[in-house]
């Protein structure tokens, strides 16, 4: 299983020194992303007992902090790729709902990884006349070489909020890596093997796993 979204965890939680927490503003992608990640931080950080208790709260707190920011149904056509014409309209829905599911597991799984690292983002860029902007950002730990990272966030045209919708880790795009993970499966056996995939994924238990070395794997851009 591929595992640099690993990366996120990391991320997300290692901001907790940039800002206090405050309110989400979709109308600037950079602040926009740096937003999420303390909010997260922060829920996360006042609920550590509970969560060591019950990992299956990452998934609660990925759902209500982290997800409403994502664009998931770009992101789950785009992963789709050539095969989004092949797909029946009536499994379309289920899909959607399904890939949604997913990234929320996703994201809490990659939450189990935090091990006190800090990140470091690169300075605001003008974005006025743009419909995406990619966000970039360095991980440093003391103990394991640095980490690239950027999340790709696009402009809604109707509302002209800000969604992220991809994240890069070292080159390796989460939507090409799992458009490739899925692709021969959609080529042989259709949409309805690509959504018991990922409910099997999101039927597994969420595990802290601090301290275990960060694995980035898949194909870079």
């Amino acid at each position: 299983m591929k595992k640099f979204l690993v990366a996120l965890g990391i991320f997300m939680m290692s901001v907790a020194g940039i800002a206090n927490a405050q309110e989400v503003n979709e109308q600037n992608p950079y602040e926009l992303v740096q937003d999420v990640a303390n909010r997260t931080f922060e829920r996360i950080k006042a609920n550590q007992a509970a969560i060591k208790a019950d990992p299956e709260m990452l998934r609660t707190i990925m759902e209500e902090e982290l997800v409403p920011h994502i664009d998931y149904k770009f992101a789950a056509f785009m992963v789709l790729g050539k095969h989004f014409k092949s797909v029946p309209q009536e499994k379309m829905g289920e899909y959607i709902s399904v890939f949604r599911q997913y990234l929320v597991t996703t994201y809490a799984v990659a939450m189990g990884y935090y091990d006190n690292q800090e990140v470091i983002f690169e300075p605001e860029s003008s974005f006025d006349d743009k419909k995406s902007v990619t966000v970039r950002a360095v991980v440093q730990d003391p103990n394991r070489p640095e980490i690239k990272i950027a999340f790709k966030v696009r402009k809604d045209s109707k509302t002209n909020e800000w969604k992220a919708y991809d994240m890069v880790a070292e080159g390796i795009s989460m939507l090409n890596s799992k458009r490739s993970e899925f692709e021969s499966i959609l080529r042989q056996d259709g949409i309805d093997a690509v959504i018991a995939l990922m409910r099997d994924k999101i039927g597994k238990p969420v595990e802290l796993k601090q301290g275990e070395p960060i694995e980035i794997e898949g194909e870079a851009e």
